[in-house]
């Protein structure tokens, strides 16, 4: 605690993930089925991000000369494949040294934070940097712990997200990038199935033109399908303390 490192320790002993296959198994129970699986939230969200229709660019220009450029677009659904317009999709990840925004006041305000209302197509476009792995402090009280479970404290490249329309039920969820070297071996328990993202290599002088970008870039689609609210069932709002800027 003095430390503040709880959100970590929660995340590294398994407990968020813990929490998300309890609402799994009451889901399961409760007849739901389909929708884009849930996975932990992490202690990092901030809530206040500048918001905008269809697209925004998440990042403030201060790593554009050494890290890639990232377009992340995807569309939101429901479980019949209808598109959903007017999804609030929140976003937000870690820069290239694996901090964040608000808790790295290196940063400037809402860096690499942001939350886009789907258009009238169901579509939502992030141009962004590419995200990185990291790991907790190295000399601090989690990682002191994970030492004496013989364990590490590493996390893949990831991206953070909550989804939320009116009348379905609230997402929160993250994709791990494939080909880190943790994918698998997440030490918050994080990945699962249908949360793996691929970023794929774009140099077609079209395409870079296309998101009025002036060099090649990575590109990743990323869909999101929503289940809706009923009554009877369990709540995905989950009530905890966040960061508000």
């Amino acid at each position: 605690g003095q430390a503040n490192e709880l959100g970590l320790l929660a995340a590294g002993l398994g407990l968020e993930h813990y929490l998300d296959l309890r609402a799994d198994e009451a889901d399961a129970k409760a007849g739901i089925t389909g929708g884009t699986p849930r996975t932990i939230e992490g202690p990092l969200y901030v809530a206040g991000a500048p918001e905008s229709v269809g697209f925004a660019r998440m990042d403030d220009g201060s790593e554009s000369d050494h890290v890639d450029a990232l377009i992340i677009e995807g569309i939101v659904t429901d479980t019949a494949g209808n598109k959903i317009p007017n999804a609030k999709v929140e976003i937000w990840h870690a820069n290239s040294l694996g901090n964040y925004s608000f808790f790295d006041k290196s940063q400037s305000e809402f860096n690499l934070r942001r939350s886009i209302f789907t258009d009238a197509n169901g579509q939502y476009v992030a141009q962004t940097t590419m995200p990185v792995g990291y790991g907790c402090p190295p000399d601090g009280t989690t990682q002191a712990l994970l030492n004496l479970l013989g364990r590490h404290g590493n996390r893949p490249s990831h991206v953070h997200y909550f989804v939320s329309a009116p009348g379905y039920r609230k997402l929160t969820t993250q994709f791990n990038i494939d080909g880190d070297q943790y994918l698998w071996d997440d030490f918050a328990f994080a990945t699962r199935e249908g949360l793996i993202a691929t970023a794929s290599e774009v140099t077609a002088v079209d395409e870079i033109k296309k998101y009025n970008l002036d060099q090649p870039f990575k590109h990743i689609s990323f869909h999101f399908e929503l289940v809706k609210e009923t009554q009877q069932i369990p709540s995905t709002e989950v009530n905890r303390r966040r960061a508000a800027a």
